[in-house]
């Protein structure tokens, strides 16, 4: 009896015993403003008026000279001047659950398949307090990704962050598809921030495929969208990777992309009168990139998060804000190369622009000397390329350059690659052996 009245104690004293109120006082396009209610940064709020069948909910975002900021998750139209803004004192979750393997759903976790509801077992808070330092596992397990140029040059780890950088129209989505599809893990969370429509069923049937997207959950947040509502899908994201690393799983996250999330922050931040500074960018996005990447990784206590993030690398500038604020943070970056795209090399991946921090201690001492050794080829090789285009080199006069370019079509042969195709990563070093071991013996 006593243990049921303390519930019930418990249960009055996290009760709203009053309604926090207030009415609408402005709108700007982006942000509406309310004399009150009494509401806290990230609460959402039900704005109500006759015309609504149903309250539009908003999030607090800021406060300006006594008045709620608020940022509607929908259209605003039907909303009047005599509206009312009533706190709800909840915050935004996500449903999650093994229910949602094989399902697309939007921002929020509802279902944009015909697959009917989505029946998860729990919710999940879209954002969580930081993981201890001390409580991440060390990331020591190669995470085999099928891609050969990746697994050979660029071998990554279970809990490993890492950026695709690229230009348009380079390959990227086709890229993170392959990825998607062959990558050995548990469960693969899909983000898709700020697409066109059209391109969310092209990449299901033609880039993830059957296979792929039988493990995977896929959100999506298309440009129509608000701004706040292709935030929320990242942070959402996040947190279903969370909860299946929680349950001990290896998950891989492709977010695509991390650059459309920093510009729909950034509609978010200029909205509430923060100021920009890099290229329009204010500061808090730059603050919310590292909380972000922080939230991956893997645990002591077992589960893994890889993340991949694509970056869409404006004017193919590798050097713009959120390239280099990324590239600083992340463990590890595939650039893709618009020149190697065009000469029909696809994926178009760059070995020597990209680097994984975590391939030293993942492989062998062979291995890595065979990796160092055939970048350095790589590099003879960019470094004489347009002398040999012209026709001015001649064979004898640079014994690496010959030997570099005695390997290259076998190289490009390799490198080269189908979405549909995979390549065990032994066997890839069983092939970069066989090339490379007269040029190692004599390195």
């Amino acid at each position: 009896m006593n243990a049921q009245a303390d519930r019930y104690r418990e249960a009055l004293g996290r009760a709203e015993l009053s309604t926090r109120v207030g009415h609408l006082a402005g709108f700007n396009g982006l942000v509406v403003e309310a004399q009150g209610p009494d509401a806290r940064v990230g609460e959402l709020c039900a704005i109500e008026t006759r015309d609504l069948c149903r309250p539009l909910l908003a999030e607090v975002v800021g406060f300006r000279e006594g008045r709620v900021l608020l940022m509607p998750e929908g259209p605003m139209q039907g909303v009047s001047a005599e509206a009312t803004v009533r706190a709800t004192g909840r915050y935004r979750q996500v449903p999650v659950g093994h229910a949602l393997l094989g399902r697309v759903v939007d921002a929020f976790g509802a279902p944009l398949d015909d697959r009917g509801p989505v029946r998860c077992e729990r919710l999940y808070p879209i954002q969580r307090a930081p993981i201890n330092p001390l409580a991440r596992g060390e990331i020591n397990e190669v995470l085999e990704t099928g891609v050969r140029a990746i697994d050979a040059l660029l071998t990554l780890g279970k809990g490993q962050r890492v950026g695709v950088f690229a230009g348009s129209g380079v390959g990227k989505s086709t890229l993170l598809g392959m990825l998607a599809r062959h990558v050995r893990v548990d469960v693969i969370v899909v983000a898709m921030i700020g697409e066109r429509g059209r391109e969310v069923g092209d990449f299901l049937e033609h880039a993830l495929g059957p296979e792929g997207h039988a493990r995977s959950v896929v959100m999506v947040a298309t440009a129509d969208q608000p701004a706040l509502v292709r935030t929320h899908a990242v942070h959402a994201a996040h947190a279903i990777a969370e909860y299946f690393r929680d349950q001990q799983l290896d998950v891989l996250l492709i977010l695509d992309s991390i650059t459309r999330f920093a510009m729909a922050q950034r509609e978010i931040s200029l909205a509430v009168g923060e100021p920009p500074t890099s290229r329009g960018y204010p500061p808090s996005v730059f603050s919310l990139l590292p909380q972000i990447l922080e939230r991956g990784g893997s645990l002591r206590a077992g589960g893994s998060i890889s993340s991949i993030y694509s970056v869409l690398v404006e004017g193919d500038d590798m050097n713009e804000p959120v390239a280099d604020h990324m590239r600083a943070i992340l463990d590890g970056h595939v650039v893709l190369s618009r020149d190697l795209a065009a000469r029909g090399q696809l994926p178009a991946i760059d070995p020597l622009h990209s680097v994984s921090r975590l391939r030293p201690r993942l492989i062998g001492p062979v291995d890595e000397a065979l990796a160092r050794r055939l970048q350095a080829l790589l590099a003879v090789y960019e470094g004489s390329h347009d002398l040999v285009e012209m026709g001015a080199y001649q064979s004898g006069s640079h014994p690496e350059l010959d030997t570099a370019l005695a390997l290259m079509p076998s190289l490009k042969a390799l490198w080269a690659q189908r979405p549909e195709e995979r390549t065990p990563r032994a066997d890839v070093m069983r092939a970069l052996h066989t090339l490379l071991e007269p040029a190692l013996g004599a390195a």
